[in-house]
């Protein structure tokens, strides 16, 4: 039997369907979804729990002149197969493929683009009040989810939308995760309206109260206004109603018919801001993904393969339990992110001493602060991507008290499929430039352990930054120690060229001295350890008998370590000194695996030495 999926073109071929025809439509996408997913890595539970919501979305709303915007964009997947993007579905997250979340340069039904958390709300009130600037008509929709709805910035939006009250739908996608499951007390609130059996029942009763009036069968579908009313007698009242949203719901999200019927009332009555509240689970069709929604919200590619080594997240995760024991007053504090930063059995040992504090990036760093202010240590454990959104909590409310918080930065680099939005190659740079900051990266897990127990030991805001990867399997010390705060090492000695590196980039740089040694380069290859401060005294001397400087980073060139280098060589003004700096050019990195994108920015072995040989060649 052909499939249906392949009969659907754009978003208005959904409108032709029967709903026997919908209900195999949502069997063939996520059975698409499943067989991508699990060869390509990605989103899957997420994905899964959003198939009826999105062909109903797409049947009542008429993309691309009505925008559907979509939170965080990681849900997305059913909704490029809606829109003409099926037979390039296969290329999910791959090099040169589609991407893993909605793009404005990839299609016109993707009008905003998105990989980071709470930012629907802002955009959609912006697409709604540019089209009453212009007197243009269209509906604007964002899709939010329960865990993305917890941060600030959503509801900076929700209390602009209010008070500009402009016709604009927010649909809250509520299945209690986001990543984790969905912590706060918003989180209770829409607990108690999910699990309260009073909302399975206040449907029920308040279609029996009207049907019973003269023409009440005829009010019951169009005084949805007067259902609302009845029903919050027999259940919670929402808050959204005291931000001047009209609250409709909840609704089943697998229900396609209900969904719909809600929608297009919504679509057709609602003059204001209006939030549905739809219900759904998260990994929907798929046993396993709904029973653990946590380990199926992100998958790895079905030939991702496997390493010996621990990651380096468990290694953060093992010296915070390690150092936890010792030290009474550490806690741990994590953004939505306790599985992806390995803090499950912290959370078990120290359950008082490990803080989920939701999709609330510049909350944590401003919690840490006031923990740190009243002699706690406080370990702000996130991903390089999201530390981003807390850029000025770092700097006004750490930095410039010098509280000693300390950054366990996760994904430093070059993360790989997730692709634009979530690859860590900023983070050298926005910090560096920040006084008090102490910024480090280890060359290998065994550095790593030693990094964060100089981290806690530091007095002041540190930093340790490690990438997305398995470790490199050294051998790990059983004893902690503290390294010199600014102390590199010197790990080859060459006379022909000083590579100087820090952190992933430290085994290429290594390797590419292998492969120029063969062709007769001696190289001296350094760990730097810092970017901030740098070894000074390491770095001179080497200027003295060296004329050669190259540097390597996994960051982006502009205001990155090498930029520190430069600076260094000029202020003491070691003359005849030429450096060449490898990095990231001044620009965004797409998706792909991390190994074809080191090879293409040349920051692999093959890649460092190619550019050495050539850096040489052209200086002599």
């Amino acid at each position: 039997m052909p499939k249906l999926l392949d009969t659907i073109k754009n978003p208005a071929d959904l409108k032709k369907l029967t709903p026997a025809e919908l209900e195999r439509l949502a069997a063939e996408l996520r059975q698409e979804i499943i067989t991508t997913v699990t060869a390509n890595g990605g989103h899957l539970a997420s994905n899964l729990g959003v198939v009826e919501l999105t062909i109903a979305i797409h049947r009542i709303f008429n993309s691309p002149k009505d925008k559907i915007i979509w939170d965080v964009g990681h849900q997305s997947y059913p909704h490029k197969l809606l829109t003409g993007r099926n037979k390039q579905f296969k290329t999910l997250r791959q090099y040169g493929g589609i991407s893993g979340f909605t793009s404005r340069e990839e299609s016109k039904h993707d009008p905003f683009g998105a990989g980071h958390a709470s930012t629907s709300i802002s955009a959609a009130l912006g697409m709604a009040t540019a089209r009453d600037l212009a007197k243009d008509k269209y509906n604007v929709v964002a899709v939010i989810g329960d865990g993305a709805i917890t941060a600030g910035m959503a509801y900076e939006a929700l209390n602009h939308a209010g008070h500009l009250d402009k016709p604009l739908i927010v649909i809250l996608n509520d299945n209690g995760m986001s990543i984790s499951p969905t912590v706060g007390a918003i989180a209770r609130t829409m607990n108690k309206v999910r699990l309260d059996r009073r909302v399975q029942t206040a449907e029920r009763r308040s279609k029996k109260i009207i049907t019973s009036l003269p023409f009440g069968k005829s009010a019951w579908y169009w005084g949805r206004e007067v259902v609302e009313r009845i029903k919050s007698f027999f259940m919670p009242t929402p808050i959204w109603e005291a931000l001047g949203f009209t609250y409709v719901g909840p609704v089943d999200g697998h229900n396609i018919q209900q969904i719909e019927s809600v929608l297009k009332q919504v679509k057709e009555q609602s003059h204001k801001p209006t939030l549905v509240h739809v219900i759904t689970t998260k990994g929907k069709g798929l046993s396993e993904a709904e029973e653990n929604a946590v380990y199926f919200h992100g998958v790895s590619a079905k030939n991702s393969g496997k390493s010996k080594a621990p990651t380096y997240s468990e290694i953060f995760a093992q010296t915070m339990i390690i150092l936890a024991r010792k030290e009474p007053k550490l806690v741990v504090i994590t953004p939505a992110m306790p599985e992806g930063n390995c803090l499950n059995e912290m959370a078990i040992k120290y359950p008082n001493r490990v803080f989920d504090v939701g999709i609330c990036e510049q909350h944590a760093v401003t919690f840490a602060a006031g923990l740190a202010t009243q002699g706690y240590l406080p370990v702000v454990a996130i991903y390089s991507t999201f530390l981003q959104r807390a850029f000025d909590q770092i700097i006004h409310d750490v930095c410039l008290q010098n509280l000693p918080v300390v950054f366990a930065i996760d994904r430093g680099g070059i993360v790989g499929d997730d692709g634009k939005t979530h690859q860590g190659t900023f983070d050298i740079s926005y910090l560096t430039l920040i006084p008090n900051m102490i910024v480090a990266s280890p060359k290998d897990e065994n550095e790593l352990q030693h990094l964060l127990y100089t981290a806690t030991k530091a007095k002041r805001p540190m930093a340790v930054r490690y990438p997305r990867s398995h470790g490199l399997g050294v051998e790990m010390d059983t004893v902690l120690h503290e390294i010199p705060i600014g102390k590199g090492e010197i790990l080859r000695d060459g006379k022909d060229v000083a590579i100087l590196t820090l952190g992933s980039s430290v085994a290429p740089s290594l390797e590419a001295a292998d492969i120029l040694a063969k062709e007769g380069i001696k190289a001296t290859v350094v760990n730097a350890r810092f970017a901030k401060p740098l070894d000074k005294k390491l770095i001179t001397n080497l200027a003295g008998r060296i004329k050669n400087f190259v540097t390597v980073e996994e960051n982006v060139l502009s205001g990155g370590f090498g930029s520190g280098v430069n600076k260094l060589i000029q202020e003491f003004s070691k003359k005849g000194v030429v450096i060449n700096n490898i990095a990231i050019p001044d620009e965004f990195v797409e998706h792909g695996a991390q190994s074809i994108l080191r090879a293409k920015y040349g920051i692999d072995a093959k890649g460092i030495a190619r550019q050495v040989r050539k850096f040489l060649k052209t200086k002599n």
